[in-house]
């Protein structure tokens, strides 16, 4: 898989503050990349810097394997670090002209196909006024789109929307990706990330803490569930078996834990029905990214 953007050693301090020490990582072409962490991390820092918009102290990044910077790379990506400023009284489609004209991305007649993208095309006469909050950012989104940037780069996209619009948002960014955009988000709300981003950067005070698949961040361990018709003679027989075994009530299923790798599901299988139980569920699941980003960040 290509690279769209490398970071490499990246640092940049206020003073006595280091917002960022050293960042490195890469961005895969195609994915959906969250830059993850608390408030004061160093996210929205990291974007400026890779967007021209701030100057590192040390370090370089390369967009499309070229040193940033230029105006034929800039027009390759499609930014939302700020929302833009609307105009209340005009329609989506007026708005995206004058959006396009103060630019100069793409043309006013991508217009109509970028109101399409972000599902605005029924209501692009309607006043931005009367647009909800999610509208309003899916908007947003489509100035970011126009001119057909490969890659776009979004600074906490759902801060501030309602359950319905954060829904509306996470729904568009899953379609741009299967579109082909390769997208770059910055967000605090893990449940975000680990619903719609392929992979992840983990930052806490300016240090990357890890990088990598969504899942293989998740899946530090294995984590096996099981149920049986007696779950209490299911969890006694199964008590030798990885290094911790307890029964969650809320699902009612016995769940193993074991080193990553480690789970044999076969094996588990063939014990238990050796042993005169049948397992009605046997599932490895992941941990939840939120348990995990805890644990990275001794949070």
């Amino acid at each position: 898989m290509s690279v769209v953007l490398s970071i490499k050693n990246l640092a940049k301090t206020y003073g006595a503050v280091r917002a960022l020490n050293g960042v490195t990582f890469d961005v895969p072409q195609g994915s959906v990349f969250g830059i993850l962490g608390p408030n004061g991390s160093g996210k929205t820092t990291l974007l400026g810097i890779v967007m021209d918009v701030l100057k590192a102290n040390k370090g370089e990044f390369l967009w499309f394997g070229q040193p940033g910077g230029s105006p034929e790379q800039r027009k390759k990506i499609g930014c939302l670090l700020e929302t833009p400023n609307f105009y209340s009284y005009l329609s989506g489609t007026d708005n995206l002209k004058i959006t396009q004209a103060i630019s100069g991305r793409g043309t006013k007649a991508d217009i109509d196909e970028v109101l399409k993208k972000v599902n605005l095309y029924d209501r692009r006469w309607s006043s931005f006024k009367s647009f909800s909050l999610g509208m309003k950012q899916r908007l947003a989104i489509g100035a970011a789109l126009l001119g057909n940037p490969k890659v776009l780069v979004l600074d906490e996209p759902t801060n501030g929307l309602d359950p319905v619009g954060i829904a509306e948002i996470r729904k568009l960014i899953v379609e741009l990706k299967e579109q082909g955009h390769t997208i770059i988000m910055a967000s605090h709300l893990l449940d975000e990330v680990e619903k719609v981003c392929t992979h992840a950067a983990i930052l806490k005070t300016g240090n990357l803490i890890t990088t990598g698949d969504v899942a293989e961040i998740m899946m530090d361990e294995d984590i096996v569930e099981l149920s049986a018709a007696d779950i209490n003679a299911l969890s006694s027989l199964l008590q030798h078996f990885g290094k911790e075994v307890f029964f969650d009530e809320k699902t009612n299923t016995v769940q193993i834990i074991f080193p990553k790798g480690t789970a044999k599901m076969e094996e588990i299988n063939q014990y238990c029905f050796n042993n005169g139980v049948v397992l009605t569920q046997l599932v490895l699941r992941k941990k939840r990214l939120e348990a995990r980003f805890f644990e990275l960040t001794n949070n």
